[in-house]
């Protein structure tokens, strides 16, 4: 759970979101490339955060990428991101 708490705190700091799920998906990736024996590897974020109103999807995701550029660098294998303003609906 270390770094899916990690990346709970600091999508929480950067992005002061309304809602944030994040899910490890890792053992869905089990003998996939990447995927670590320890697990939390994959993960889904699901983030409703005032920060994107009026940005697109990609502006969304790099804020996102931008937050956990370090951990993508070495404990992230794979992330989904559902980011959305406060108000939208999918």
């Amino acid at each position: 759970m270390r770094v899916r708490a990690t990346i709970v705190a600091k999508l929480t700091r950067a992005l002061e979101p309304d809602e944030l799920e994040v899910i490890d998906e890792s053992h869905l990736h089990a003998g996939h490339a990447g995927a670590r024996e320890e697990g939390e590897s994959h993960f889904r974020v699901r983030i409703i955060s005032p920060a994107f109103a009026g940005l697109g999807r990609v502006a969304r995701q790099r804020l996102v990428y931008r937050a956990l550029a370090e951990d993508m660098a070495s404990d992230i294998h794979a992330l989904a991101i559902d980011a959305r303003a406060p108000g939208e609906t999918r």
